[in-house]
């Protein structure tokens, strides 16, 4: 008599979901990618590099910054005024396009020779910036000495002016007043608007090898045959498989959580007037938001897995399958859009919107939690429905 028919149909879910955890807790396949890759290495390798990021955009934004100059001797108050914003001018280049491009300099500063005499006759004077725009490192020390340099005309035209018994006010009839309402949290959450996908991807990767081995490594290896002979539903066979798999997908998601609740507090977003909140609030509420999805996900891996023949086709499948949770991140990046409270019912893209409120520091009302919830959880639904279908083919069963 078979496990199953001893247990009792009652305990078939229970009985399948032990085994298969017990079973792929032995595999280091499973685990490495459950456990290790993506949960906690992912966390530790983002926070590095954004920790190298935000600390040389702060040093350039700081600390002293060597910039090329050409032709500095033709306007020393200019180079006397760089120097005290934190500008080290350096020995003239030959070739500074050529110098810009291979990123030797982020930015020289060319003056030209007639500066001097136009600045005599009172006429305006041209201070040329070489730089590379798609150098993104390199923006920092643009706009550094942009501003240095804009700010020396200003005082400049105002000396001009207050020289000529005019009020400096004459040159600036209108002054645009600029109130920037973004809140430290919010800046931030521009920095890491990657971790709605990084989250997402961490449920995926989490049950992607469980939901392979349980469906397609079973058929290849011809052992679902003889699990489906047993006098037990289907449903609760798929109900087990299902619970294992969500089983992973949330332990991999609750160790991300914790990493980042963990090295989030070394990243020095205070440096740039950043603020951020991984912690123990934030977790828990990203989790919930996740619950729906995360059975989602599963059954779309189970789905998938089941029109596999082998192991390694269902993984050739399910990779595919991997850039289904990036849409949202790029529609919202292509096409920015107001959000609206009826986007939360969209699987993918309410948690999305979710993490992002909750990284700006704004939260999510209960109405948004709702139809995230239940938007996800009426997709899920479907997913384990059409799953369960396939589970009762014959053909599933069967190998080659």
């Amino acid at each position: 008599m078979s496990t199953l028919t001893k247990v009792g149909r009652t305990r078939a879910f229970l009985t399948v979901f032990l085994k298969e955890v017990k079973e792929n807790l032995r595999d280091r396949r499973t685990l490495t990618s459950a456990f290790l890759t993506g949960p906690l290495l992912g966390p530790i390798i983002l926070v590095m590099m954004l920790n190298i990021t935000l600390n040389r955009q702060f040093d350039k934004a700081e600390k002293p910054l060597p910039v090329p100059v050409i032709g500095g001797q033709y306007a020393p108050n200019l180079i006397a005024s760089l120097k005290a914003g934190g500008i080290v001018p350096t020995d003239a280049i030959s070739n500074p396009e050529l110098a810009v491009r291979k990123q030797d300099a982020d930015v020289v500063v060319r003056i030209s020779p007639d500066y001097a005499t136009a600045w005599r006759k009172g006429e305006p004077v041209q201070v040329e910036l070489i730089y590379d725009s798609s150098q993104r490192d390199a923006n920092a020390a643009v706009e550094r000495v942009t501003q240095l340099v804009e700010t020396y005309a200003r005082q400049q035209g105002a000396m001009r002016l207050v020289a000529r018994g005019l009020s400096p006010g004459t040159a600036w009839p209108v002054v645009a007043a600029r109130r920037d309402q973004a809140t430290a949290q919010a800046r931030a959450a521009l920095v890491f608007s990657i971790l709605p996908y990084f989250f997402v991807l961490t449920v995926f990767m989490g049950g992607m090898y469980l939901a392979i081995d349980l469906t397609a490594g079973e058929r290849e290896r011809q052992s679902l045959e003889p699990l489906f002979a047993n006098p037990v539903p289907r449903w609760r066979i798929l109900a087990g498989k299902l619970a294992a798999i969500c089983t992973f997908s949330a332990a991999s998601l609750l160790i991300s959580l914790l990493a980042f609740a963990v090295v989030g507090r070394f990243i020095p977003t205070e440096k740039l007037g950043m603020e951020l909140d991984l912690g123990a609030r934030f977790g828990a509420q990203v989790l919930v938001l996740m619950v729906p999805l995360i059975v989602l996900l599963a059954a779309l891996q189970s789905m998938v897995a089941a029109f596999a023949k082998s192991y390694r086709e269902a993984q050739t499948y399910l990779s595919l399958l991997m850039f289904v949770p990036v849409l949202p991140s790029i529609l919202l990046s292509t096409m920015p859009i107001k959000s609206q409270d009826w986007m939360y019912a969209v699987p993918l893209l309410g948690q999305h919107l979710g993490i992002m409120q909750l990284l700006r520091g704004d939260g999510v009302t209960g109405e948004q939690v709702g139809l995230c919830l239940v938007g996800s959880l009426v997709a899920a639904v479907l997913g384990v429905l059409v799953t369960a279908r396939l589970y009762q083919s014959e053909r599933l069963a069967i190998s080659g």
